[in-house]
């Protein structure tokens, strides 16, 4: 799941602006800032996600991935914008899907790795645990984690930290 094309407007004019203090409205982090010693890791094999800092390793969390029709992307990208509660928007109908928090498709953490042809990749929360519970193939490329493991990861990085997606 992607958030749609509003959410990547504000997020790229956000990074454009590169406002001091990394906030903007909807609570989108898109400011660079200095990352750090921090890396996410997503091993796509064993579908789980770390993060590295300063010499300690943080999860691993289980995750979902995306479908055999619509996988998730391997290779090295950075954190490009982090959002509270976002808004989801359907990359087939445009529909905006009003619920925010633990309900919405999203979840309750946004966090952007890849812009790409109309498309937003990212690592987000889920309404629906069972299918990271399975480390399911499901999505359309995103990487969906418990709502409780996105938060911790959330905390852990900043928008600049290098995303390692490897089989």
């Amino acid at each position: 799941m992607h958030p749609g094309s509003r959410s990547r407007r504000l997020a790229l004019a956000g990074l454009l602006a590169l406002l001091p203090g990394g906030a903007w409205a909807g609570d989108t982090t898109v400011a660079r800032v200095d990352a750090g010693p921090a890396t996410v890791i997503l091993s796509l094999q064993r579908r789980e996600i770390s993060v590295e800092r300063d010499g300690m390793r943080f999860g691993p969390w289980p995750v979902a991935v995306g479908a055999p029709e619509s996988p998730t992307p391997r290779g090295t990208f950075a954190v490009l914008a982090k959002t509270i509660n976002p808004l989801y928007e359907s990359t087939s109908t445009g529909v905006v899907h009003r619920a925010v928090g633990a309900a919405s498709p999203l979840g309750e953490r946004w966090i952007g790795f890849l812009s790409s042809g109309g498309d937003d990749y990212g690592i987000h929360g889920t309404p629906r645990p069972v299918w990271v519970e399975r480390r399911e193939a499901v999505s359309h490329g995103c990487v969906r984690m418990l709502n409780a493991d996105v938060k911790a990861l959330y905390d852990l990085v900043d928008v600049g930290t290098p995303v390692l997606i490897r089989d």
